[in-house]
């Protein structure tokens, strides 16, 4: 008999082993709520099918979403004139102000900030606090 040698299947390039640590290293980076939901609707690191689709979907999460917003923007900006964009940043503009007033209305800085610049401090004192904490002070 013959041994012939599977050809490793490849998914992007990688891997199923690669595929595999990347999901772990992504899948670490996240809270540890979305890691219990991501067990809890099926998404495993074992198993081919189960390593691509965790890694599509891991992929999908890392596009946050502002930058899906941002990136919606850039696009709907192809279809306005420099005009048109330039009025829409003044009324949003605008409106953020608006909103900024109300907000200190509906939240008023009720304490005042008072710093006392009259003592100074001992340099001493600060050099030797930082070498006990190992830390770095420069003057």
């Amino acid at each position: 008999m013959t041994n012939k040698k599977r050809q490793k299947r490849k998914f992007n390039g990688m891997s199923y082993y690669d595929v595999q640590r990347a999901n772990s290293e992504h899948r670490n980076k996240l809270h540890k709520e979305e890691q219990k939901w991501l067990k809890n609707n099926g998404y495993k690191n074992v198993g081919l099918d189960n390593v691509i689709n965790l890694y599509e979907f891991l992929k999908i999460i890392d596009n946050s979403l502002e930058e899906l917003f941002l990136e919606a923007d850039r696009i709907g900006n192809k279809y306005f004139t420099n005009q048109e964009i330039e009025k829409f940043n003044q009324s949003l503009s605008k409106e953020l102000n608006e909103i900024a007033e109300e907000f200190d209305k509906q939240f008023p800085d009720t304490e005042p900030v008072i710093t006392d610049f009259s003592h100074k401090t001992n340099n001493i004192t600060r050099k030797k606090y930082a070498r006990k904490k190992g830390k770095t002070v420069k003057f």
